[in-house]
């Protein structure tokens, strides 16, 4: 149980990261390191797990989304890699600053919808990708492996209480117009 956890933390964490500094960058931010990347997954893992031991409701999952986020973005920037010479570029002001705060908030949505429907997503792939492997296993598995299939009945082995029903004459409806009156 817990491996299992700890892969879909994982998983969840460097995809998050991931898309959390795409983001950061696509807003105006400067790239960073993969060292800085990596320590800001690994926090984002722990997080991850702690919050997959149940099911948590989205407002707790936004939240703790918001934080990350907020996190990540601190952290993005603390670590940010310099500029080339002659690469420089200035501070955009308040729409960068809107802008980032935006594509932040965006990835912290989408992380707590991610999360919330984890289990539901990872049960739908996981039918999606055996399915049809299991269909196939089973048209061609050995005849031997097969259930045996059951025998007829035969005809003078029919429970009595079917013959009974079988012999029954059901007359449903209005009475015969002979016997109106």
């Amino acid at each position: 149980m817990y491996a299992l956890r700890s892969v879909r933390a994982a998983v969840f964490a460097v995809v998050c990261v991931t898309v959390s500094l795409a983001m950061h960058v696509l807003a105006g931010g400067t790239p960073v390191g993969a060292g800085v990347l990596a320590w800001a997954t690994v926090p984002t893992a722990a997080g991850a797990f702690v919050l997959a031991r149940r099911r948590r409701g989205f407002g707790v999952l936004t939240g703790a989304g918001f934080a990350a986020q907020y996190g990540m973005h601190l952290w993005f920037t603390a670590g940010a890699v310099p500029p080339p010479a002659g690469h420089e570029h200035g501070e955009g002001g308040l729409s960068t600053g809107l802008f980032m705060l935006l594509v932040h908030a965006v990835t912290a949505l989408l992380s707590a919808h991610w999360l919330e429907r984890e289990e539901c997503g990872l049960a739908t792939l996981l039918y999606l990708l055996f399915a049809p492997i299991l269909t196939v296993l089973r048209r061609y598995a050995p005849a031997a492996h097969r259930p045996a299939a059951r025998p007829a009945a035969p005809a003078d082995r029919v429970p009595p209480v079917t013959r009974l029903l079988a012999a029954t004459v059901s007359r449903r409806g209005p009475p015969a117009p002979s016997y109106a009156v």
